[in-house]
């Protein structure tokens, strides 16, 4: 623990450990809203994007902002709006100054009281709600139905896209897990998955994360009983595929798994914890399974990547066994000042722990328009693409090439679902079934 730690943030980890999280959110939140001796409120500085935050950290939505003129300082990702008041709202509030503010904010605030005297001031604020999406038009013959699971560990319920055409053939299951204050309407909004699922005939599953299991919905990434093989939120979640799989013609050889943010770092513990279940998994802007294991290590994480980025196959929770790599694709914006670039790099690294000799082969992009991108593709010796990181220039913390129509999407691209689906579909499990 930090020498220098305060008193409140020694006693929030106490409560959070307890499990007493609604006690540790209401002390965090005055913490945070500046009850500190010497801190001072400031004024918010805005991504010009609607940024992730990643609130199990903290147990709070925090204020809401919007940009305009230069770009940030600290970004390189373009223009920004002007900067509206922090709070405003009625006709005359710009609309993004209804939105979420990053975790940036969050992170230097604690940073500040953790680490020496000084830094930047900052004060939370309360957050006004998002309206809700509005759903796309379903095709003729196609279905967006809502269902749901229960075991010990709780109970998730989660939309259900079928695709039109589906004549009782085995289809892929690809399952969607949003990121923090999102909801699967509007995760499914935001991503344009059940276009492309129309498109190439799938499924796909968006689990709910409720308020009642996390204040802002999050999926509870770095809590270590949700880290575990039949346990916690994994099991659920494992729960709901398996009901799938069982309720719908799915071909349990193309099962998938993958998520933003917080739901990309669940969808990290899915592919370490049920190996057996998925064929592939994909994470933007997430983090490994492992990355944190309480609130300061996840504070630490997300600001700095984890504690090693040569992660052993069997380091942190407990794996769904044996040592087969799980293909895996990862994106992540290089101006992501929510969860730090690096830890990309370590999901990539944690994968090809369990790999043999992989030869790496580095292309270059750009969008039209929009961002540029490196995609690095990792290959085993027979020629099979295993492992594929993109980096985005310029990006934030937000869905690449989403819609508009959900929440934290950015759509100068690259179109993350596509890739996604497109590397999905080129994997298999090789000994699919359904694990007990």
């Amino acid at each position: 623990m930090h020498d220098r730690m305060p008193p409140e943030m020694i006693e929030a980890t106490r409560l959070t450990r307890a499990g007493r999280l609604a006690d540790a959110t209401m002390l965090l939140q005055r913490l945070l809203q500046g009850e500190q001796p010497g801190a001072s409120p400031g004024p918010a500085r805005g991504d010009g994007l609607r940024v992730i935050d990643l609130d199990r950290v903290t147990g709070e939505v925090m204020e809401a902002k919007a940009l305009t003129g230069p770009s940030h300082p600290d970004r390189g990702d373009g223009p920004a709006t002007r900067a509206a008041t922090p709070g405003a709202s009625g006709p005359g509030a710009p609309a993004e100054g209804r939105a979420r503010s990053g975790l940036r904010e969050t992170l230097r605030g604690l940073a500040a009281r953790l680490g020496p005297a000084g830094g930047e001031p900052w004060k939370g604020r309360a957050l006004r709600p998002s309206p809700a999406p509005i759903p796309a038009p379903l095709p003729d013959g196609a279905d967006f139905v809502t269902a749901s699971f229960t075991n010990r560990a709780g109970t998730r319920s989660y939309k259900l896209y079928l695709p039109s055409g589906r004549a009782g053939q085995p289809l892929p299951l690809v399952v969607m897990l949003h990121g923090c204050t999102q909801s699967p309407d509007d995760f499914a909004a935001g991503t344009r998955m059940n276009a492309l699922a129309e498109e190439h005939g799938c499924l796909v599953a968006y689990p709910a994360q409720p308020a009642a299991a996390n204040p802002s919905k999050c999926w509870n990434w770095f809590s270590p009983d949700d880290q575990q093989r039949g346990r916690g939120e994994p099991s659920l979640i494992a729960g709901i595929t398996r009901q799938i799989i069982r309720d719908h013609p799915v071909d349990p050889s193309r099962v998938y798994v993958a998520g933003l943010s917080a739901g990309g770092a669940a969808a990290a513990i899915l592919g370490r914890a049920y190996p057996d279940l998925y064929a592939a998994i994909g994470v933007h802007s997430g983090l490994a399974c492992g990355a944190a294991s309480d609130l300061p290590s996840a504070l630490t994480a997300m600001r700095q990547g984890g504690t090693s980025a040569e992660r052993r196959a069997g380091d942190g929770p407990a794996t769904g066994g044996g040592a087969r790599i799980v293909p895996t694709i990862v994106l992540h914006g290089d101006q992501d000042t929510t969860v730090h670039p690096r830890n990309g790099n370590e999901v990539i690294a944690q994968a090809k722990a369990a790999a043999i000799e992989l030869r790496a082969t580095v292309q270059r992009g750009e969008v039209p328009g929009g961002h540029d991108y490196s995609r690095t593709v990792y290959v085993d010796p027979a020629g099979r693409a295993l492992l594929e990181q993109w980096t985005i220039h310029g990006a934030g913390h937000a869905w690449a090439g989403g819609s508009p129509a959900g929440s934290y999407t950015d759509p100068r691209g690259p179109n993350a679902a596509q890739e996604m689906l497109r590397f999905f579909l080129e994997h298999q499990h090789p000994a699919a079934g359904q694990p007990g």
